[in-house]
């Protein structure tokens, strides 16, 4: 899970940086708007309003314009309601006023990561080599043999049949089928090893070490 920090303040940054890097996150810093546009593809904008070589609320805008499913959460010290309104009619999903906790943070980071996988287009099926998965009727078979899985197990399946071939960080996987990433990582690894052993193929799930887990594309 990749987030672009927006934030001109470095100690601020910094701060912010290191406990959303304890948490999962991937975060690059961007002090400027210039340095906003110019980042890399990411899940998630934290925007802080204020910046010195333009206005924020202008980059949000332009961020919305180029990515419409991107989740942006204004973060700023401007928290008088006509700032708050004009902020979310020009594509913030969520507005968090300095100072903040990292616990409501976290809250809102997990709401509108969820909100932007909704809306997302989901296939009616999804194949990768033996596996196929019916997304609608919740099924799953390999090599023509249909697999009984619970909930958590399909939705695990689920969330990395949709990128066959590319690593699923845990904490996406998280985010995915239990709605947080502050989660007991090992709670995934007993589920993917239940999931293992009911495809008959542990080969089919691969571990990426220091990431999270692969549905192998053949």
């Amino acid at each position: 899970m990749r987030i672009l920090l927006v934030e001109d303040d470095r100690r601020v940054a910094a701060a912010l940086s290191s406990a959303l890097t304890r948490r999962g996150y991937e975060v690059e810093h961007a002090a400027t708007v210039a340095a906003a546009l110019s980042a890399a593809p990411c899940d998630l904008v934290l925007l802080d309003l204020n910046l010195p070589d333009g206005d924020g609320v202008d980059l949000c805008r332009e961020l919305r314009r180029r990515s419409p499913q991107l989740g942006i959460i204004a973060v700023t010290a401007r928290g008088e309601e006509r700032d708050r309104v004009l902020g979310l009619r020009l594509g913030a999903d969520d507005y968090v006023v300095k100072p903040f906790s990292m616990v409501e943070l976290q809250a809102r980071i997990e709401a509108v990561l969820r909100r932007a996988a909704h809306t997302l287009p989901e296939r009616n099926s999804i194949e990768a080599g033996v596996l196929r998965v019916d997304v609608a009727a919740r099924t799953v078979a390999v090599d023509g043999r249909a697999v009984a899985l619970t909930r958590k197990e399909f939705d695990i399946l689920l969330s990395l049949a949709r990128q066959p071939g590319v690593a699923v960080p845990r904490e996406r996987i998280l985010l995915d089928v239990w709605g947080t990433t502050w989660a007991d990582r090992h709670t995934v690894e007993v589920h993917v090893a239940s999931l293992r052993g009911k495809l008959g193929d542990a080969r089919l799930v691969e571990t990426v070490r220091g990431v999270g887990y692969r549905l192998r594309a053949e």
